[in-house]
Parts: C-alpha cells; structure tokens; sequence
C-alpha cells in the first residue's frame, strides 16, 4: 500500500508538468527558418550580436524546459538578449529541416535541443550538445551562462585579447 500511494504521489506531480510541456509550443511548426535565419543575421549585423539557433521541437520537453529556464531567470535571459539574435527551428516529423542541417553540419546528431552559434555573418562557428548544460533533472544555470559568455561576440572580439 505504501508502494502505491508514493507512486500516485509522484504521478499527481510529475503529470502536470509533462502534460505543460506538452501545450506549450515554442516553436512555430509552420516558419520558414532559412528566412528567420536571414532576418536574424541581417539584424545581427546591425546591433553587433551573433545568432542563437535553438533547434528542437514542441514534441521535445527538454526544448520547452529549455526556453523556461531562459525566460524564468533574469540574468540569463538578459545575457541572451544582449549578445544573441534566437531563432527557434522547427524540428519534427513533418519538417527534418534536411538543407538547412545539412549546411550546418547535422547538428541534429548531439540530439534535441541543440544549439549552433552563427557569428554576425550567419557562419557557423559552433555546435553545442545541450546534455553538457544539464544537471540532474534541469538545467545548470553557471553552466550556460559559461557557454553563452564563450560564445558571445565579446568574447570571439580580437581586441578582448590585446594588450
């Protein structure tokens, strides 16, 4: 009995949580990520920025915890606003993103979500497994920030290197 009411107990916690992340969509199944890439390096461009490319789906709940967990601690999600133009991409059974994916190296092979930093150009300049940002059940927050602040233009700017 005692079996039983523990594992109604964490299916009574764990289900609204799925069951959210489930309703949510971050992602829009139906935009044309060649044209919100363009768009985002032509902006890029302009405010001195490089390009975020967050690419999952709304079937992936490691994606939604993902953009939560951004857009819910303050200093993250200034820091990615500050130094990155995001784009969501699509991924799902209807749209494998197949050109695009293939230009940028099968990102798709570190699994969901995986993040590719463009530079202000819209040139690859990195692939992040987004498994390494995690810990335990979440995320990390330092480690993030640590790989957000690596890759962002500051830190790839000759001149931070200079005496």
């Amino acid at each position: 009995m005692k079996y039983f009411i523990a594992i109604a107990v964490s299916l009574a916690m764990i289900l609204p949580m799925i069951v959210n992340a489930q309703e949510q969509k971050i992602y829009d199944t139906r935009a044309d990520a060649k044209k919100d890439i363009a768009e985002a390096v032509e902006a890029a461009q302009k405010s001195n920025k490089h390009i975020f490319l967050q690419i999952g789906g709304n079937w992936c709940p490691w994606c939604i915890k993902f953009h939560n967990f951004i857009h819910n601690n303050v200093e993250l999600n200034s820091f990615m606003e500050d130094n990155f133009e995001v784009v969501k991409v699509n991924y799902d059974q209807n749209n494998r993103q197949e050109e695009l994916l293939t230009k940028l190296e099968f990102p798709q092979r570190f699994g969901f979500p995986v993040f590719v930093i463009l530079d202000g150009s819209g040139k690859r300049i990195h692939t992040q497994n987004s498994a390494f940002l995690e810990k335990d059940k979440n995320y990390d927050k330092d480690k993030i920030l640590h790989f957000l602040k690596n890759w962002s233009p500051t830190a790839l700017d000759p001149v931070s290197y200079q005496k």
